[in-house]
């Protein structure tokens, strides 16, 4: 990609459309880690662990489906995220493409292994 953008507009492509995409795509995924382990909405506790999970509702488009930390820390083996009802999961979704066309197999669900000890509805 960093060739395709040099050889398009020099380096002033390359900083823009690989690093700072970087950045920002790094940056986010952080931001929404350290907010989904302090606050949010909670569908799930798990008893007995040194940190909980929360959902970020709004951010679930921009973020793929990380939003959907606290559904994460109640099923970690899970690729879907968004296990309820209107819980946007592009990441999931993007996933599932790539079973359709034989890049990803063995692809893991909610109900796929079994329950986390100490997992309970909040």
């Amino acid at each position: 990609m960093a060739v395709a953008l040099f050889l398009m507009g020099g380096v002033g492509f390359v900083l823009w459309g690989v690093c700072l995409r970087v950045f920002v795509t790094l940056c986010g995924h952080w931001a929404v880690g350290h907010f989904a382990h302090r606050q949010g909405t909670q569908g799930w506790v798990v008893d007995g662990v040194a940190v909980q999970g929360f959902n970020l509702p709004r951010l679930g488009l921009v973020t793929f489906g990380e939003n959907w930390h606290g559904n994460h820390h109640a099923f970690p083996h899970s690729a879907k995220l968004g296990v309820e009802a209107g819980q946007a999961d592009p990441g999931y979704w993007f996933i599932k493409g790539l079973v359709a066309v034989g890049l990803a197999w063995d692809i893991q669900g909610p109900n796929d292994a079994p329950e986390r000890d100490g997992l309970r509805r909040a």
